[in-house]
């Protein structure tokens, strides 16, 4: 996709947000956090790359996407993206996804995103994040 190999292997995990940014030295806001949900009407895969520091707010990303949806199962994650949660990279899907980037997420020089492994990371920018995977800002939280 035209960056650099960035990727960093931890020594401890970096599971959920809380872990990244403690074993990163950033703060949580500055973790991507890749979740899978499922489109409720069309069973397509929905990703949404949301900052560590908020939740992701359902009935934002139902009328970002224009149907309901649902957290998705470990197997529909795991089947979609190729890889387990918490460690699911926001590229490299097994199959395509719709793709929604959290506005917050802009407000940051380096954001970190989960790269295959519950103790790999990648170091990106904002803009990196959005151009490489095709997403859309939005509004996501609550």
């Amino acid at each position: 996709l035209g960056m650099p190999g960035r990727v960093t292997e931890m020594d401890r995990t970096t599971r959920s947000a809380a872990a990244a940014a403690a074993a990163v030295g950033c703060s949580v806001g500055q973790i991507v956090k890749s979740l899978v949900f499922k489109a409720a009407v069309s069973g397509r895969a929905v990703l949404a790359l949301t900052s560590g520091a908020n939740r992701v707010d359902e009935a934002c990303l139902a009328r970002a996407l224009g149907e309901p949806t649902a957290k998705a199962d470990a197997d529909f994650v795991r089947r979609v993206s190729g890889f387990a949660i918490g460690g699911v990279p926001p590229i490299g899907h097994a199959e395509p996804m719709v793709v929604f980037v959290d506005e917050d997420l802009l407000a940051h020089e380096t954001i970190w995103a989960a790269a295959g492994t519950p103790q790999a990371v990648f170091r990106l920018t904002p803009q990196e994040l959005t151009a490489i995977t095709g997403g859309t800002v939005v509004h996501l939280k609550p």
